[in-house]
């Protein structure tokens, strides 16, 4: 079963590395201006910075590094981009309205999984195999 494991935390995680380095970094540019426009704070220092946090956050689960560690980060950012990024309750186009409401749950979910991640590599990150190194910083 840990193939299964080792399956759902690349699929899981396979798109924060693509996101944060092909959005926030390589269009780095254009992922700050629509922070701007979504009034996130300091979108000029945010925008890159997520990007590193999501990619090595990303590539950790991946591994099974610090896994525990890295769903916490994964979760922190996709409740913050939740927030900052799909605030629907701000829009008054109905069908605007509907659309960021879905990226809000689906970011709310994302962050369920990541949580799910954080309590199974703390409470078990020693039974579990196919990781490199140690899958928990928290639970030594």
């Amino acid at each position: 079963m840990d193939w299964v494991l080792l399956i759902g935390r690349i699929l899981f995680a396979v798109n924060f590395i693509f996101a944060g380095l092909g959005f926030h970094l390589q269009q780095r540019a254009m992922a700050t201006e629509y922070a701007r426009s979504q009034g996130a704070p300091l979108p000029e220092l945010t925008v890159p910075g997520t990007g590193v946090v999501i990619a090595v956050a990303g590539a950790l689960v991946i591994i099974g590094f610090w896994v525990d560690l890295a769903a916490l980060a994964l979760a922190a950012c996709v409740l913050a981009f939740a927030y900052w990024m799909h605030a629907f309750w701000k829009l008054d186009d109905p069908m605007m309205r509907t659309n960021q409401m879905a990226h809000f749950f689906k970011n709310v979910q994302i962050a369920g999984g990541a949580l799910i991640l954080f309590f199974l590599f703390y409470e078990f990150g020693d039974a579990i195999d196919l990781t490199v190194g140690d899958p928990s910083l928290f639970n030594d």
